[in-house]
């Protein structure tokens, strides 16, 4: 009885493993094809830079497009590394391009700021060192 026992306990852990494998990879090639379309979109971004006259007078344009792509490539570090510190590094990226790029109301700016405060809190006081490190896709 006992065997039996143990054999479905091992082939649940071996579909588990199995189930972890294929995330992985496929998390791999999500991240495979947002840093190709990424580089599209900075290679379309640099032609626009050098043919469009007048290009940096809009100076909103260009900051929203250079940081979504900032914001893409810290997307897809995450991807590749799922650690703490790098999920807190997007979020704070991504938190930090709003308040740039937004011209909301100053309470929505502070907002903002607190929420950013919030994650650098978080970093320092409730994540411990080794698990910045430790990848979290494997257990």
């Amino acid at each position: 009885m006992e065997t039996k026992e143990k054999q479905e306990q091992a082939r649940a852990e071996g579909l588990t493993r199995l189930f972890r494998k294929t995330l992985h990879l496929l998390e791999q090639a999500i991240a495979a094809i947002s840093i190709l379309a990424l580089l599209v979109a900075l290679g379309m971004e640099v032609y626009r830079m050098i043919t469009t006259p007048g290009y940096f007078s809009d100076i909103d344009t260009y900051l929203h497009s250079i940081l979504t792509i900032v914001v893409g490539l810290e997307f897809v570090r995450m991807l590749i590394d799922t650690t703490p510190s790098n999920i807190l590094e997007v979020l704070t990226v991504a938190i930090t391009r709003h308040v740039i790029l937004s011209h909301d109301d100053p309470l929505s700016n502070l907002a903002c700021i607190a929420c950013i405060a919030a994650l650098f809190a978080t970093r320092r006081f409730l994540v411990r060192k080794a698990e910045m490190k430790e990848d979290l896709n494997e257990d």
